[in-house]
């Protein structure tokens, strides 16, 4: 590959491997991600047919109107309070929030209590929900999950996250002969990105789960601080004021090896490499890390359920069929729509659903053992 070729963000990441040495990989995906010039999420807007990926809220509209009323079972759960923050990290192009919204109108008092706060660094994105979202009054844009709670003040908070986490920068540790080392991206001579492992032991190895010690030769632990930090602020802001998370996303419910690290670009896989920019970046999400770091810092944790158990839990399906008296002609789409959210073969297994609340909460609406309503 010549230089003409890479990408400007692959020249730049080259350039600064040279100077300061191999970069862990998630530093490599904050940049690939997230960089001001050259980062995917901060150039185009990747949802959609025309875009690299599709998610639950651009499928159907039944998606945001079901979490909205979970927002709603949540909100009467807290009591009803006159204030609340709904607050959505990674909003896309405002589709859930709106839907949501929309959905909440039949409960006034709840919509009326909430001040609308979305986390997003896109300004692509940023320009899309401002569109969606033009007709919400009190509704405020934060860089960080942070900035946002900061400003929610003493008001309870009832988080929306879905598909966030999967983009957040993971560390990759592989058990060598010499133990646990961290996986890094470097440069070639020949001048391209490619892996290599660190020399040194990492600290990071201490957050290694004690029943996966004893790893095998070549085993490789991927780790989400990120995640963690993120669990122990909303732990604190709830413990202290109220109120709950949601977090959709796909990954795996217990620990275990395996490297989850892909890229897709133009709804199809590609090298996580070659075209750090121009691809979105994931990983599976480690539903138990998350949780018991949740617990740890005192909080209720409700799942992780599949998606599909969680919407038809909270109605989807009588949605569904409300849909189709209202409009017939649209009843093919609706049942696709409900099959791809819902069914094991589509979305309904894949993606997982855990919340995190105040531990004085009522168990929380969805989450109801398996052959409940």
């Amino acid at each position: 590959m010549t230089a003409s070729s890479m990408t400007p963000l692959a020249q730049r990441l080259i350039a600064d491997i040279r100077g300061a040495g191999p970069m862990p990989v998630a530093s490599f995906m904050a940049a690939a991600l997230g960089d001001p010039v050259h980062g995917y999420y901060m150039t185009r807007d990747p949802f959609g047919a025309r875009g690299d990926f599709i998610t639950a809220p651009e499928v159907s509209q039944m998606f945001g109107e079901i979490i909205g009323l979970w927002v709603a079972s949540e909100w009467q759960a807290m009591g009803s309070p006159p204030q609340v923050t709904l607050l959505e990290l990674g909003p896309g192009r405002g589709t859930l929030m709106a839907d949501a919204l929309r959905a909440l109108r039949v409960l006034p008092a709840c919509r009326e209590a909430l001040s609308v706060r979305l986390v997003e660094m896109s300004p692509e994105l940023m320009a899309r929900q401002r569109d969606a979202l033009k007709d919400v009054a009190n509704i405020h844009w934060h860089a960080s999950a942070a900035d946002a709670l900061a400003a929610s003040g003493d008001s309870p908070v009832i988080l929306l996250a879905n598909e966030f986490l999967d983009a957040l920068p993971i560390h990759q540790l592989v058990m060598t002969a010499d133990g646990w080392r961290e996986r890094l991206v470097d440069a070639t001579p020949g001048g391209k990105l490619d892996w290599t492992l660190a020399i040194n032991p990492t600290p990071l190895e201490a957050l290694i789960p004690p029943s996966l010690s004893n790893a095998h030769a070549g085993a490789l632990f991927e780790l989400c601080p990120a995640a963690l930090t993120l669990a122990g602020d909303l732990a604190r802001h709830i413990k202290a004021h109220g109120g709950s998370a949601l977090f959709i996303d796909y990954g795996h419910e217990r620990p275990g090896y395996g490297d989850t690290l892909q890229a897709l670009k133009s709804n199809n896989f590609a090298d996580a490499l070659t075209e750090p920019g121009e691809a979105d970046l994931t990983a599976h999400v480690d539903f138990s890390a998350l949780g018991n770091a949740a617990k740890d810092a005192g909080l209720a944790v409700a799942g992780p359920i599949s998606q599909g158990r969680f919407l038809l839990g909270l109605g989807i399906r009588a949605r569904a069929e409300r849909l189709t008296n209202a409009s017939p002609a649209r009843a093919a789409e609706i049942a696709t729509a409900l099959t791809r959210l819902t069914a094991a073969e589509e979305m309904g297994t894949l993606f997982k659903v855990m919340a995190l609340r105040h531990p004085d909460l009522p168990p929380s609406a969805g989450f109801a053992p398996e052959g409940e309503s």
